[in-house]
């Protein structure tokens, strides 16, 4: 057997709480390495630890045998070390080209040679499935799935001996999802060491060579992927038995809540049309690009519609939503689906980010009444069994799970009647994933209508009373509980693109 291409020894690192404690790992070359783990449970702080981007508190680390402590990204690159990470770092203003090439943009006479540039980057994002994207198109004019594809291009741009890919799925259609797959066999045979990072098991199962299970910011096992099963890896990650998913039959839906006709927006957009009931969940399909997630911004009012309406309780008369306050003070909440840029205030602690959208419930003649504040938002972090040091933590040193926790407890606080949830699980864990089927049910429960858009079918199918399909920036088809199938949910998302018309009860 080949010597390990990295190790580490007895690695720590705390924020206030200890994220890892005593962490040996090994990874050898031409592997591909899982890591899984509840959110908080270290993952993404050893994946940035071996990447330069944190320091860690104690422990040692080698790479091909020799002392490794790099300093910075850049420093861990020089070293063959790379990294794809779950929070995307693209600069907005820059095009997709550009941000792909960043550190080694080709010039020509002092100046970027951008012929030489597209020439160079049109390959690495035809093998990552941005074939129909412009190489100049700026990169805030991408969905937050092509935005990921562009990071995945970025860290292929350059050979590298160890390749760290943090949620790299998480964003992406099962299509794109496959040409990453295709990157890691290659990278593989190449002899390139693959630290995978993800919460969906079956891809773990399917690329890995073994998988290590991260508890508490300790190292519970390591196991050869093909002798450990799903249920097992669970077991570990969470130390306990979760079941089946299973969603018990819901409650005639209520009264209508939501009513969007005939929204347009550009190309995106073409004319969406859908309601939403109380007592019920609405899941909303689609490839990436249907236009899911910018027909949900032109209901909460954070972009302008060309053509449109929405009706909300019933009424006859549109509704004025011109921001997303007007949304907000007419019961409506968005929990977007990039927490990051959108969402969430990140150096700021939890209780400013829980409270933000209803401060007022705090303010007694202009002034915080801390006290309350801190019990309401301490009653989130036990509800929501958000992990952290306490309600003063800062946002940004929270993991990825435990963060849209967070802006999920800021518009449970807020108490909204319509609550859409753009990619709630997007890089949750299985047992937080669980936890918010549970409290989406329970909302579901009380009268709240939901609205669920999401990549992942097998989780619409079991969360969902009804699931209707955008395709080419339209409705194609709605599915009622019991109607669909998982092949007929994606005629209908294929078909606005085919020129076909698609109907379903």
């Amino acid at each position: 057997m080949n010597a390990p291409l990295l190790t580490t020894a007895g690695l720590r690192k705390s924020y206030g709480a200890v994220v890892l404690d005593g962490v040996d790992f090994a990874l050898n070359p031409g592997e591909v390495h899982a890591l899984v783990g509840e959110n908080g449970a270290g993952k993404s702080t050893l994946a940035k630890i071996l990447c330069g981007l944190v320091a860690p508190d104690g422990g040692s680390m080698t790479l091909r045998g020799a002392p490794y402590a790099p300093r910075s990204r850049r420093e861990a690159g020089r070293s063959g070390v790379r990294m794809v990470m779950q929070e995307l770092n693209l600069v907005a203003n820059l095009t997709v080209a550009e941000n792909i090439c960043l550190e080694r943009l080709p010039r020509r006479l002092g100046w970027v040679d951008y012929r030489r540039l597209h020439a160079v980057v049109r390959p690495l994002m035809d093998r990552v499935g941005l074939g129909e994207v412009a190489p100049g198109t700026p990169v805030r004019a991408l969905g937050i799935g092509q935005q990921q594809l562009v990071e995945i291009a970025a860290g292929l741009a350059e050979r590298c001996d160890l390749l760290i890919l943090d949620e790299p799925t998480a964003a992406l259609t099962h299509a794109e999802a496959e040409l990453l797959f295709a990157q890691v066999a290659r990278l593989k045979a190449d002899g390139t060491a693959i630290l995978y990072i993800s919460h969906r098991m079956e891809e773990l199962k399917r690329i890995s060579d073994r998988i290590t299970v991260l508890r508490d910011g300790r190292l519970i096992a390591t196991r050869p992927a093909a002798e450990i099963g799903i249920d097992a890896i669970v077991r570990l990650m969470v130390g306990r038995d979760l079941g089946d998913l299973q969603v018990a039959q819901r409650r005639p839906r209520g009264p209508l809540a939501l009513r969007a006709e005939g929204l347009v927006r550009g190309s995106a957009v073409r004319g969406a049309t859908f309601e939403a009931y109380r007592g019920e969940i609405l899941g909303v399909a689609g490839l990436m690009g249907s236009g899911r997630t910018e027909t949900m911004r032109l209901i909460f009012g954070a972009d302008r519609p060309d053509a449109g309406r929405v009706y909300l309780h019933g009424s006859d008369r549109p509704a004025r939503i011109r921001s997303p306050r007007d949304a907000v003070h007419q019961g409506i909440a968005l929990l977007t689906e990039d927490r990051k840029a959108q969402g969430l205030l990140l150096p700021l602690p939890i209780r400013v980010n829980t409270t933000l959208a209803r401060l007022r419930d705090f303010l007694t003649a202009g002034w915080i009444r801390r006290g309350p504040e801190r019990q309401a938002v301490d009653g989130f972090v036990r509800s929501l069994a958000i992990r952290c040091r306490d309600a003063e933590q800062p946002v940004n040193q929270l993991s990825g799970g435990n963060q849209q926790k967070v802006l999920m407890a800021r518009w449970l606080h807020r108490d909204c009647d319509i609550l859409i949830f753009d990619e709630p699980t997007r890089g949750i864990d299985v047992g937080a994933k669980f936890e918010i089927y549970a409290l989406l049910d329970g909302l579901a429960a009380k009268g709240k209508a939901i609205v669920v858009v999401s990549s992942d079918l097998k989780e619409l199918m079991a969360l969902c009373d009804r699931i209707a399909v955008m395709s080419a920036g339209r409705v194609a088809a709605t599915f009622d509980r019991g109607a669909w199938s998982q092949d007929a949910i994606m005629e209908a998302a294929l078909s606005g693109y085919r020129g076909a018309s698609t109907k379903a009860g």
